[in-house]
């Protein structure tokens, strides 16, 4: 089940241009409803997709407002219940509800690096583009030969 905005939750991220779950969404389906002209409520947002959503949780657990909801996997919750992500600095609480109101909590470790930390080329030569028409400029990279026109599938 796709995620869904609760609107009377959502503050549009207090009228930013765009929302925590506009910057997160892998799929870019969260939207803001600027004037209200696409939901009928304006400053908040939406899934304007819904039938895409990956079920990532990746809005719900940024979600400032805690407003963005989605119908939970029954091997952790069941039918009827709730659960809700609140997400801190360094980990993620979360609160599962039942139908009988019982309530767990849970608070998992955030697994990321910090925002900005990771140096993807760090370590690696600088690219030399000037080589690349060169025979055999990717040859023992990784332990990969350049490519025989012989071993190509013809039709």
């Amino acid at each position: 089940m796709p995620t869904f905005v609760r609107t009377d939750k959502c503050d549009g991220c207090k009228g930013q241009d765009k929302t925590a779950c506009m910057y997160i969404c892998p799929h870019d389906l969260m939207m803001l409803d600027m004037d209200g002209s696409a939901t009928g409520h304006a400053m908040k947002a939406y899934n304007q997709e819904p039938e895409q959503c990956w079920e990532c949780y990746s809005c719900v657990k940024i979600c400032p407002q805690q407003a963005i909801e989605v119908r939970h996997y029954a091997d952790i919750v069941p039918l009827g219940g709730s659960v809700q992500p609140l997400r801190g600095s360094d980990s993620i609480m979360w609160t599962i509800k039942f139908r009988n109101g019982t309530m767990k909590r849970f608070k998992f470790p955030i697994r990321t690096t910090p925002e900005g930390s990771i140096d993807p080329y760090g370590g690696k030569p600088e690219a030399d583009l000037s080589k690349i028409e060169e025979n055999g400029f990717f040859v023992q990279v990784n332990g990969y030969r350049t490519g025989d026109p012989s071993e190509l599938i013809k039709k």
